[in-house]
């Protein structure tokens, strides 16, 4: 009896660890088949996608203006508050002009000195016509008197540039403003000795509305660019200025959005790229010169693309890209695709994709390929993109 009981719980003992292996394989003891892991997807359509670029930019001033003399002198009077903005032709500075003004009289004087020296001789040369009519002074004097009398009228032609070039004198005294625009620190202080020759400007004057962005475009993008616009893969944007959008240091966009001038025909050595330039409406002097921006162009588009989300894009150790389909009976497909540029949180896909397919963007890690094995199973839900 006692072999009998040890024989019965062995068999037990066998039997139950048999079952807790069965089960542990996955076996079901109801018989059922598990449900299949659910993924989400998209359904993908054909849309309008504008093609851009985020490129780094500066700013610089519309027109810049270093104010100098134009003459020497001692400044007596500055006319502005640094930092303000100033209008053209406003007087900024008032050199001494004492010395200029002296001279301004004395071309004057040396105006009406030629003046009268006219009249005396073309009173004598009336006087010599009688004369040689009458044939009572010879050829030779009155030739004389005639080139005196032209001399008087040549005396005062200089005589008034004299005067206009000492009246010029006398207002570059007043040093003023080329341009209109916002105008920085003095550089001169008041009973400074300046010369017209001097290096150093007396101040500097910007003009901030409108305003340029100088950017920098790599040669290798463009290049891409022109070939994908050939092979017909990209439009152009049928503008004649391509429009450009500003993000500031701070993360934050620009308000305005300006337009592309012209691009550099030559390509910088240093750097390999080429220089662009645009212009923005600036009316409350956000951007100011020097400040670093995000340039960000629209240059090109695609009316039929395929745009996947960047989650749903992969590469095998080979860099070979690809993403998984789901058909219609929820079979997963690993397909080979060929993606032309990255977008705002997607990638324009060039070839592999067409509208109607279901691409999966969530729950990768369900599905798994066995070499050599059928395609795994899911059950697709539609998802966000």
């Amino acid at each position: 009896m006692e072999k009998r009981a040890r024989f019965a719980a062995t068999l037990f003992l066998t039997a139950s660890l048999l079952a807790g292996r069965d089960e542990s394989a996955g076996g079901d003891p109801s018989g059922q088949t598990p449900p299949l892991p659910r993924v989400g997807v998209i359904t993908l359509k054909a849309e309008a996608v504008t093609i851009s670029q985020e490129l780094n930019g500066r700013v610089a001033p519309f027109a810049i203006a270093e104010v100098r003399p134009q003459v020497n002198g001692i400044i007596l009077r500055r006319l502005f508050e640094e930092g303000s903005d100033v209008l053209r032709d406003m007087q900024l500075y008032q050199i001494d002009p004492a010395l200029y003004e002296a001279q301004l009289n004395r071309a004057e004087a040396g105006l009406a000195k030629a003046k009268a020296n006219v009249s005396v001789a073309e009173a004598k040369l009336a006087r010599y016509r009688r004369l040689i009519q009458a044939k009572a002074v010879n050829q030779q004097e009155y030739d004389e008197v005639e080139a005196a009398s032209k001399q008087a009228e040549a005396d005062v032609g200089i005589a008034e540039a004299e005067v206009r070039l000492a009246r010029i004198n006398v207002d570059y005294a007043k040093v003023r403003s080329p341009i209109a625009g916002r105008i920085g620190k003095s550089l001169a202080t008041q009973g400074a000795l300046v010369t017209a020759s001097q290096s150093a400007p007396l101040a500097v004057v910007q003009q901030l509305d409108p305003i340029y962005v100088d950017i920098a475009q790599p040669v290798s993008w463009v290049l891409e660019l022109q070939e994908s616009l050939r092979a017909g893969v990209l439009q152009n944007t049928g503008e004649s200025h391509a429009e450009v959008r500003l993000t500031l240091d701070n993360g934050q966009a620009y308000g305005e959005r300006g337009k592309l001038l012209f691009a550099d025909v030559t390509v910088d050595q240093s750097t390999g790229s080429i220089s662009l330039r645009a212009e923005f409406s600036n009316p409350n002097h956000t951007l100011l010169p020097g400040m670093y921006v995000t340039a960000i162009l629209d240059l090109a588009r695609k009316d039929d693309a395929i745009a996947i989300p960047q989650r749903a894009l992969f590469r095998d150790a080979g860099g070979e890209a690809f993403a998984l389909l789901v058909a219609g009976d929820g079979g997963v497909e690993r397909r080979r695709v060929v993606p032309l540029r990255a977008l705002t949180g997607k990638w324009l896909i060039g070839e592999g994709l067409s509208p109607g397919e279901r691409v999966v963007v969530d729950g990768f890690h369900f599905i798994r390929f066995a070499p050599g094995g059928p395609a795994p199973r899911v059950e697709p839900v539609e998802a966000e993109n």
